[in-house]
């Protein structure tokens, strides 16, 4: 039995009984915007390891990199696609291609305009082996019809809310071919300091502390951004952020910028606002992981039985305050069009627990059942309570646990590239579209070594392949709506990952920071809207 205790916990995490739901009116415009001003933002997370990261790499080189570049479309708090780069995209009859209408007069930040054959460029060398990956698989072809006109054509029906999607997610980037082409896109030093089509332009980056952007002034929309001045600070803890608030040296904080205790204390001043709006297309869970590369946790019947030992309310309760609630299945609950109650679930049992590892060959023998090592991803505050409580948790049920929080960088090499760990505590944003950035934690496809945020447990079943496959061409939507919800009850029965707590993100701005929080994916829009009333 660990030392510490859910007692512990409670009195480390006093103030647990705030709710959640925090809601502020003052992101909507009120008025004419004003133009000018420096606007300093940050996130509940750590300073990325590159402004721009090609294959992904989390969530921080995102938040960066979306103030430089744009994608063709994006998708409103409605789920409605939105015009960006794109005027529009229309599927043919068969689904098999995709006609894309570029803006005109858009220009890059060095002046060459942006055209047909920069998305061509994109299409085939860009988004289909590096940033979507086996997604576009079935993409075979794109041709320049004239200087503003694409078709993707594709070897079998692709669905239009799954390509949109795509387009309008984390891997539809658009970059510039003149900059990239012909160089390893993945390690091109341009990434530090990335060439778009965005409001802001990257002046300087000071690494252990800020990047700050300019203002775009030949932005494609006439106008925007409405701020002179885009700065993005890091601060290592979350009460550091608190602090900035207070003293006037920060605006906008996404993703869970301060301790929750905090949040009732800023926001009762009058003088800030928390919105839980944003997130809608960025859903985050927090999951534990069982590497199969292990020959115990290769057993399905031991998986299982671990997550009857992991009590899920208290982790959201407690840990989170209230800003999260358990997870039912693969699919976040807020997934509005996805989601479904209809999978196997887990509820918190410690003697099942005991009794299925005993049924699964591994009784308690000398004081314990098996050693195991648990790495709990240190880049959240969260993730490092969590890690101890399931140190304890596994303890209650007599498993040796040797418990490692390294740092980011070490996190993601010992989960992502070095498979070193037994069972991972990690995190994830999903979106509304399953594919990738959900069905990539359990397809064989999805196993990619060194790439973050993927398949890292080895988990591989011919028929979850097939299922997602037949995802990537269905284009009835009922149809592919049955085939996820197959895929959320096989996921939950061999249970390789367990979504533990789905997350309930808050925004915390300044009560005078106008236009934010107002689109799916508010963290990796590019803020050209955002004004301040001063």
């Amino acid at each position: 039995m660990s030392g510490f205790s859910r007692r512990d916990f409670l009195m480390t995490t006093a103030g647990a009984a705030l709710a959640s739901g925090f809601v502020g009116s003052s992101s909507a415009a009120t008025g004419t915007p004003k133009r000018g001003g420096t606007l300093v933002g940050t996130w509940g997370g750590f300073e990325p390891q590159s402004l721009f990261v090609p294959a992904g790499g989390g969530s921080s080189p995102y938040f960066t990199s979306t103030k430089v570049f744009e994608r063709l479309l994006r998708l409103t708090v409605d789920l409605k696609f939105e015009p960006v780069l794109a005027l529009d995209i229309k599927p043919a009859e068969d689904f098999r291609s995709y006609t894309i209408k570029l803006r005109p007069n858009v220009t890059w930040h060095d002046g060459k305009p942006l055209t047909a054959e920069d998305l061509v460029f994109n299409a085939m060398e860009y988004w289909k082996p590096i940033s979507a990956g086996v997604t576009l698989d079935a993409l075979e072809g794109a041709e320049a019809v004239d200087p503003l006109t694409v078709v993707l054509k594709f070897k079998v029906p692709v669905p239009e809310f799954f390509l949109k999607s795509v387009l309008a997610g984390k891997a539809g980037l658009v970059i510039p071919k003149h900059i990239y082409a012909g160089s390893n896109i993945i390690t091109n030093p341009v990434n530090n300091t990335p060439i778009g089509t965005g409001p802001f332009k990257v002046k300087e980056w000071v690494r252990g502390s800020h990047v700050e952007f300019a203002r775009h002034d030949g932005y494609w929309n006439a106008g925007l951004p409405y701020v002179d001045k885009l700065v993005i600070r890091w601060w290592r803890d979350p009460a550091s952020r608190s602090a900035a608030f207070e003293a006037g040296q920060l605006d906008i904080g996404t993703f869970n910028p301060i301790p929750a205790p905090d949040i009732a204390r800023l926001t009762g001043t009058k003088k800030f606002v928390a919105e839980t709006k944003g997130y809608s297309n960025s859903a985050w869970i927090t999951s534990v992981e069982f590497n199969q590369r292990r020959e115990i946790f290769k057993k399905r019947e031991v998986r299982q039985a671990l997550l009857h030992a992991i009590d899920r309310s208290f982790i959201s309760d407690t840990i989170f305050f209230g800003r999260a609630h358990p997870s039912i299945g693969a699919i976040p609950s807020s997934n509005s069009i996805f989601f479904t109650k209809d999978v196997q679930d887990y509820p918190f049992d410690v003697k099942k627990a005991a009794k299925l590892l005993d049924a699964a060959g591994y009784p308690v023998k000398s004081g314990s059942r098996f050693k195991m090592s648990l790495v709990s991803a240190g880049w959240f505050e969260e993730n490092v309570k969590i890690g101890q409580y399931l140190k304890q948790a596994f303890e209650d049920v007599d498993i040796t646990v040797e418990l490692a929080i390294p740092d980011r960088a070490t996190s993601l090499k010992r989960i992502y590239s070095d498979y070193e760990y037994d069972v991972a505590v990690s995190n994830n944003s999903g979106s509304i579209e399953l594919i990738p950035a959900t069905t990539q934690y359990y397809t064989t496809d999805g196993i990619v070594k060194g790439a973050a945020f993927r398949n890292a447990t080895g988990y591989s079943n011919p028929k979850m392949d097939e299922i997602v496959g037949k995802m990537a061409i269905e284009t009835d939507e009922k149809k592919r709506v049955s085939l996820v919800h197959e895929f959320d009850k096989l996921a939950a029965i061999d249970a390789p990952i367990l979504p533990m707590v789905d997350l309930e993100p808050v925004t915390i701005a300044r009560a005078d920071v106008r236009n934010h929080s107002l689109t799916a994916d508010f963290m990796g829009e590019s803020w050209a809207e955002v004004w301040l009333d001063r």
